[in-house]
């Protein structure tokens, strides 16, 4: 009953309530962004959402366009300047994604939403992930968050997928509190992000 009905009427009405309540942080931050990184401020991008179907995730945008005299990108590490690494680590420009929360896109708690790209790579229990709806924080991240291996992650992210309920979303967000104050996980050693996901476990 928590999943099917509960826990929708929780994000729906927790999604409102951060939109409403940090709306003053979120302004602040889209105006830095703007002088700091440029326009657009919101990153837009498909993801794979419940039942593998795509949808637009909104985040604050944290690099910058440089390119190289051919006029391709700079790798993510030349282009993610110290304002952008600020915000992942406090995860503030996750913050409009408690829109896609609202349009019941995503959860507060479920798997990360992940590129389309991947889907033709996962295994048959990896595509598991996406018999929920995907989370804004999630049992993966309270466990390591992007310091994970990508098996590491998916086996996770299967068992949240088996096993939701009401006092394991609690806990996973309150753990999460403790992760984003730590600001632990936020990148893969020797990377800037998450490498690419190539099928392997």
């Amino acid at each position: 009953m928590y999943q099917r009905v509960f826990k929708r009427v929780l994000d729906f009405s927790l999604s409102a309530t951060a939109l409403l309540l940090l709306s003053p942080v979120m302004a602040a931050v889209a105006v830095l962004v703007a002088v700091k990184l440029g326009r657009p401020v919101i990153f837009c991008q498909t993801r794979t959402g419940w039942r593998e179907k795509p949808f637009q995730l909104y985040k604050f945008r944290t690099m910058t366009d440089a390119r190289d005299e051919a006029g391709n990108l700079l790798p993510d590490e030349a282009r993610l300047p110290p304002f952008g690494r600020m915000l992942r680590s406090t995860s503030l420009d996750e913050l409009p994604e408690f829109w896609n929360i609202l349009l019941g896109q995503m959860s507060l708690v479920g798997p990360r939403p992940l590129l389309p790209r991947y889907l033709p790579r996962y295994s048959e229990e990896q595509r598991r992930r996406h018999d929920v709806r995907p989370g804004l924080t999630g049992l993966a991240q309270v466990k390591g968050r992007n310091a994970l291996s990508w098996g590491e992650k998916f086996r996770y992210d299967v068992a949240y997928a088996r096993h939701v309920t009401f006092w394991g979303d609690v806990k996973i967000l309150a753990a999460t509190v403790k992760l984003v104050l730590r600001r632990e996980g936020i990148s893969q050693a020797g990377s800037a992000t998450m490498e690419e996901f190539n099928g392997h476990n």
